[in-house]
């Protein structure tokens, strides 16, 4: 038996290798593009896809077309994808719950090795954000109110698992608070009852607060990526201000089914790179407070599992449970 599926392993392995040299001699693309987006409309996913559809479209001389499919927190899309040919024609780009689901939801699918990592498209750094009646101006101020603070120091979330939320938890296990945290369902409901009063504390994404920080709605304390960013270039990084260690961000990749040709995925990865260098498109997505990504399959995927161990450790240890 044993030796039975080593044979029928190497013949997989066979019958692959034969499909990508035939399809480094194929006219790759021939037919429309499709990528999976697993979200409804709007939004950064939904956006950074559709513009680099059209970019792509272009590059390639297929039309490339977006389809939403929302649902079950985003994997509804993507055990589609899983389960599409692997021919180069069904992409998919994940929300940024992709590397968190594994460790909250029962998969039909296999997060790392169901899929062919092509670019890391966006990153999407938060901004952590404060009613202007918390009396902290800073990161250290808001660790030493909330280590002292009776009664405790609310933080909003946009619902459990999100990046907001787990942003939330991981300060609380580095920066050693207890703020509690408040489900709400989305980033609007959040962020109205944090101009309210009714929570404290939130980390947003820039644009849904950018315009409540300029008009002192709101106060920005850090922002949770590795560098500061250009909207706010006078605010520190979370780990600059007080919390070493701490970065946060969340992503947008592209990804193919497992199995897709070698050659397919290294044209992808070579004309998107290309496409997210574009002034135009840099400046675009720079709009919607994401920054432009890039690199190789390989490093997408790494960067996936390096972050599957981290959420996913941290969910352990904090005992998070889907709603």
């Amino acid at each position: 038996m044993q030796t039975r599926r080593m044979l029928l392993g190497c013949l997989g392995v066979i019958a692959w290798a034969v499909s990508t040299l035939t399809w480094a001699n194929s006219d790759y693309p021939s037919r429309p593009i499709k990528i999976v987006v697993p979200v409804a409309t709007g939004g950064g996913t939904d956006f950074t896809a559709r513009l680099l559809a059209e970019k792509l479209g272009q590059a390639l001389g297929q039309p490339v077309v977006v389809e939403n499919r929302p649902g079950a927190s985003g994997n509804l899309g993507v055990q589609q994808v899983a389960t599409a040919p692997p021919d180069g024609y069904t992409l998919v780009m994940p929300i940024t719950s992709f590397p968190i689901n594994p460790s909250l939801y029962k998969l039909n699918f296999d997060t790392v090795n169901d899929f062919a990592p092509v670019i890391l498209a966006g990153t999407l750094p938060l901004v952590l954000v404060v009613n202007p009646g918390v009396p902290a101006k800073n990161v250290s101020e808001l660790v030493k109110l909330a280590k002292s603070t009776s009664p405790q120091i609310h933080f909003a979330n946009s619902g459990t698992g999100t990046t907001a939320h787990l942003a939330g938890e991981l300060f609380n296990r580095m920066a050693g608070t207890q703020m509690a945290s408040i489900n709400y369902r989305g980033g609007g409901p959040a962020v109205t009852d944090l101009l309210g009063g009714h929570v404290q504390v939130y980390f947003s994404t820039i644009p849904s607060v950018l315009p409540h920080i300029e008009a002192g709605k709101l106060r920005a304390l850090a922002v949770t990526g590795k560098t500061r960013i250009a909207e706010l270039p006078n605010i520190p990084t979370v780990a600059e201000a007080g919390v070493p260690g701490f970065e946060v961000t969340a992503w947008f990749g592209v990804f193919a089914p497992a199995r897709t040709p070698k050659p397919i995925i290294d044209r992808l990865n070579d004309e998107l790179g290309k496409i997210l260098l574009m002034p135009d498109v840099r400046q675009r997505i720079a709009q919607h407070g994401m920054q432009a990504g890039g690199g190789s399959p390989q490093s997408l995927r790494e960067f996936l599992a390096t972050e599957i161990e981290k959420w996913g450790k941290l969910i352990r240890e904090a005992g998070i449970r889907p709603e």
